[in-house]
């Protein structure tokens, strides 16, 4: 039994896919789904970054992960998310948001520079370390209808 879908999100495709199936397998469970957008300050953020910066980036943060619910889940399906945007890391925050009787969904590779990686470092790290399944999800995955065997 699956209560609680926790969805890594961050703007790519791999995200989106990640999402949209989500979507379906909370249909399938009736279950919640926690989409998570986590977005990070350099360390050295107390000494530059000033309150106008700090909150115009959490903003954006909100706005990605709102257009994002927006575009990929549909109408129908909105009352079961919960929408998180957090300062710290993807990996963690993912992570955080998850329990043992959760189920997880990330995208195989994010918006990091590293293209020809197979699995992406946010993935990996949550793939390591979770407490519950994980879903990889490449870019352009489309479930697979189960009716047609």
């Amino acid at each position: 039994m699956v209560d609680k879908i926790v969805v890594g999100i961050d703007g790519s495709d791999a995200s989106r896919a990640a999402l949209a199936w989500a979507v379906d397998e909370a249909r399938l469970w009736d279950a919640r789904l926690v989409v998570v957008h986590a977005y990070e300050f350099p360390p050295y953020e107390p000494a530059y970054a000033v309150e106008a910066a700090v909150q115009w980036v959490a903003a954006e943060a909100t706005k990605l992960l709102e257009s994002e619910i927006a575009t990929v889940v549909p109408e129908g399906d909105r009352d079961r998310v919960e929408a998180v945007a957090i300062d710290g890391s993807a990996a963690q925050r993912v992570l955080q948001a998850a329990g043992q009787h959760d189920l997880i969904a990330v995208g195989s590779r994010g918006r990091g520079g590293f293209a020809s990686l197979l699995l992406g470092s946010v993935s990996a790290q949550v793939v390591q370390h979770a407490p519950c399944p994980v879903a990889v999800l490449p870019a352009g995955a489309v479930r697979a209808d189960p009716t047609t065997g």
